[in-house]
Order: C-alpha cells, then structure tokens, then sequence
C-alpha cells in the first residue's frame, strides 16, 4: 500500500491499478485503518480499551449503591420492588429467624457454661441467609463460611441436628470430627464448613463448573466475608469463575469488622463489590439487613449465573451484633454503645417483623407465643444431645479411604489392644459401641 502511494506521490502514470478510484479506496482504507488504530488491538487488552495521548493515572471511581427495598420502618419504598412473598413465604422465614435467635441464645450459654467448646451467634446477619436461602432452590448447592446456619434450617436441617453437631455426639452427621457450628448436609446440598478462611471459595467456583458441564438446572452460592475477601483464594476462585463463566454467586457479608479488625484497616477502595469489575463480573451491593432486597438481588443473581452462564459477585452490608465467637470480645475493637445502637436502630429480624405485620399477618401475641414454644423446643434438643455418648473411636479410621490401607488397620488394632490392655487410661465408655 505505501508503495502505491509513493508511486502515485512521484507522478508516475498510474496503470489501471492506480487508477483515481482506487487511490480513493485506498485513501479510505487508510482512513479506517487510522480510527482502527484509536482501539487498543493488543491481545491481553480484553475490555475495548482506546488509546489516548493524555497520561493520567486513575484513583477514583463512582461510588457503587446500596440496593434497599424496605426502609428502617419495614415499608417498601417503591412498590414494585417488592417480591410480593406470600403469607406462608414469609412466615417460614421470620419463624426460622426466631429459632435461629432462640438457638443462639442457648447455646452461648451453654458455651460460657463449659458444656460445649465453641459457638458462634448469627445475631444481626440473619438477612443475608435468610434472603438468600428463600431465592434459592434445593438444587442449588450451598458452600457456607460459618455463620449462615438460618440457611440450613430454612432448607430443613432441624434445630436437633444443629444439637448434636454441637455436642459432637453419635448422632452428629460429621461423626465428632468438626468444632461446633460446623454444620453439613449432603442431602440438603450443604457443604461442610471449613474453618480456615476463604478454602470453600475456590472450592465453590469447582464445583460450579461441575454443575455447567453436567449440564444442571443449578448454581453455587458461596458465603464469605470481608476479612476472607483479604485472602488469596478469594481472588483465585474470582479468576476461576470468570474465565470458565461458572454457575457460581458469591456472597460477602460485610459486616466491617471481621474477626476483630476494622473495615478501616483491612482494604482501601469502595469496599468488596468493587473488585468484581476488575474479574469482569456481574456485581451488586444490597442492604444486608433488608430480606427483601437480598431475596431480590439473590433470585436475579442467580437467572444470570444459570441462563447466562456468567458468575455474580453480592457485596451484602451488615452488621455483626454479637461477638465473632465464643473466642472474642468485640469491645477491644468497638464501643458497646455502638453495638446496642445496631440493635435499636437496625437488626433485620425488626424490620422484617415490621413488614409481616403491616400486612396484617403477625401480632404481638403470636410473638411472645412464637418465642415461648420456639424456646421450650431448642431446650428439648439441647438436653436430647446432651445426653448422648460421643461417636464410636471406630470412625478415627473410617470415611476417607473405601478400604482401610494395611497401615490404618495396623494402627487400629493396635488402638484395640492398648485399649484392652489400659482400660483405665484408655477409657471408652463415654463412646457409643461400632
């Protein structure tokens, strides 16, 4: 081409090749070629960047909204954002908040009281697993942090269960092998909890894939939080998901403390939702305390993962009332009046009482009924568990391998025979039979 213009620049007679017309069409060419060029062509440049001549370095960005549907008062603020739940819809939700309430209210205390070694409450969270277990269906597979246990009861896993997870007895589906509040449910499409942080994330961009190629009618929601956002896996399982555009919506709860160290110190930049742009994701933030607003996000969250084959990314705004775990003392790191503020001012389970009642279907007298018998179930369960042996020493063995291995049968009997031979060093009886 440069040639047909050098010549044409020189005067030469142009052969029909050179002829007016052609020089036009290579004239326009050209000119294409040039606002081709505004377009960075570079293969690593995936997002239609351009090309600009001023240098500037970028530091701010549009603040990213908080999507609401019920204000502090339990109204809707505009009509058609309400998913028009029906009476049972909602009733089953603000009933399981309430065992969930009464459960954690019990079991901190049995906690403090020595009986079991660990808990932690879901006080002020409740929305965004409650919100969340209602879009979804039992289908869809759920990888938890560790506090989302309304989801789980909301699915049907009994309060008894939670019980006996707790105590670590026979009856416990992980047979004494996790802390307490650990909760799993292969039938209810529940992945155990892992306690470190950020493990189930990538995990749960896996097993999203797995669902896209099988072909399913289903996606992963995996829960984290803001501090395991830090980790990172969580940018991993963001990479992951992209690039094989995984059925998968992951969920943050930001609850701006973490374990125990303040939002403030933990991330610069517009929080967690932020980074989903930069993963090239479809990304929300919600107003974590309103069950309305996740139930929204969560159902429209998951059409896009399933139909549109792309992974979501939901930043839920919260506040943790109660301390990060029996291990914890949150005053270290924020003023008491702080938390009862939350409390008065903003705990979903008010709000969402709020609403059901304005639609006339809730009252003072079911709530202090509801609470009463709630109440006298979860001691029921409590005192149930408490009295059950452990799980039989047998299943220190078992669950990983098909067929024990020479060397965990070697160990086993040779468990048996110390055992046997020490009976009052090795006592057993505290254990169920095999």
């Amino acid at each position: 081409m440069n040639r047909i213009l050098a010549t044409a620049a020189k005067g030469a007679t142009p052969c029909h090749r050179f002829s007016p017309a052609a020089l036009r069409s290579n004239k326009s060419f050209l000119q294409s070629r040039r606002h081709f060029a505004e377009r960075v062509s570079f293969p690593g440049a995936t997002g239609g960047s351009v090309f600009t001549e001023k240098m500037t370095f970028l530091s701010d960005y549009p603040t990213i909204p908080t999507y609401r549907v019920l204000d502090l008062d339990g109204k809707v603020i505009v009509p058609d954002q309400d998913p028009k739940l029906d009476k049972d819809e909602c009733l089953k939700i603000y009933r399981t908040m309430i065992s969930l309430n009464q459960m954690d209210m019990i079991m901190y205390e049995a906690q403090r009281q020595g009986r079991i070694s660990f808990y932690m409450t879901n006080y002020g969270e409740e929305g965004t697993h409650l919100g969340t277990a209602a879009a979804l269906t039992n289908d869809d597979v759920i990888f938890g942090q560790y506090r989302e246990a309304g989801a789980l009861i909301y699915r049907g896993f009994s309060i008894q269960q939670c019980m006996h997870q707790c105590y670590s007895n026979e009856k416990d589906l992980g047979k004494g092998r996790q802390m307490p509040v650990h909760y799993g449910s292969k039938e209810l499409n529940i992945q155990t909890i892992s306690s470190p942080l950020g493990t189930q994330i990538p995990q749960a961009a896996g097993a999203a894939y797995a669902l896209k190629r099988e072909g399913k009618d289903a996606c992963v929601v995996c829960f984290f939080g803001e501090g395991a956002a830090s980790e990172g896996d969580f940018h991993a399982a963001l990479n992951i998901a992209a690039t094989t555009e995984a059925p998968v919506v992951f969920f943050c709860r930001n609850n701006g403390y973490a374990i125990s160290t303040p939002a403030r110190e933990q991330y610069r930049g517009d929080g967690i939702a932020s980074r989903g742009h930069g993963y090239g994701m479809h990304t929300i933030r919600v107003d974590g305390n309103d069950i309305l607003a996740v139930y929204n996000v969560v159902k429209e969250a998951r059409r896009i993962a399933i139909e549109e084959h792309k992974p979501v990314l939901i930043e839920a705004l919260t506040y943790r009332v109660g301390h990060h775990s029996t291990s914890d003392d949150s005053s270290a790191y924020r003023p008491k009046k702080e938390v009862s503020d939350w409390m008065k001012q903003d705990a979903p389970i008010n709000r969402f009482r709020k609403y059901i009642q304005d639609q006339q279907w809730w009252s003072d007298e079911q709530e202090l009924a509801l609470k009463k018998q709630v109440r006298a179930e979860v001691l029921e369960c409590f005192a149930e568990a408490e009295k059950l042996k452990k799980p039989a020493v047998s299943n220190l063995f078992t669950d990983v391998y098909d067929e024990l291995p020479w060397n965990l049968v070697e160990q086993k009997e040779k468990l048996e025979a110390l055992m046997k031979k020490y009976p009052s060093h090795y006592d057993a009886s505290s254990h169920a039979k095999e």
